[in-house]
């Protein structure tokens, strides 16, 4: 059995161009703005004029598990066993689609939100809870 095993040795060598680091110091592109990676050689591109991301992201639609009215979100929590074991769970919230009417517009309007927010909505008019979030329902 012992002289039926067999040693494979490899022997690759790599020329010292290769594993050395790749430094590019171009003038033009540190006039342009761009940086340089020395890691693998690319442009990226990071100029002074880049596009502004709005900071304003509650009036965005965003297809995520957080009402847009009351802020809620996932929670996390443990999930504890008999033998209190915990593991790591994620507690929803309850979202649903409600068509709601809208005395200012006159029409229905189609939401995605919580139980809690309908709630609120019941309780103090959709009006005054959708201006408190910031949300227009022209747009919806």
């Amino acid at each position: 059995m012992a002289s039926m095993m067999c040693s494979y040795s490899y022997s690759y060598s790599m020329p010292a161009a290769a594993r050395a680091p790749v430094l590019r110091s171009n003038a033009n592109a540190a006039s342009l703005g761009f940086a340089t990676s020395q890691l693998a050689g690319l442009s990226l591109g990071l100029t002074s004029t880049a596009v502004s991301i709005p900071t304003n992201t509650k009036n965005a639609i965003v297809a995520r598990r957080i009402c847009p009215f009351l802020e809620k979100k996932t929670n996390r929590a443990n999930k504890v066993s008999f033998s209190n074991h915990k593991t790591k769970k994620q507690q929803f919230v309850n979202l649903q689609y409600k068509k709601l009417w809208w005395e200012a517009g006159k029409r229905y309007v189609k939401l995605r939100l919580s139980t809690k927010a309908l709630k609120t909505i019941e309780k103090h008019g959709l009006d005054a809870v959708a201006k408190k979030a910031g949300i227009d329902l022209n747009k919806k």
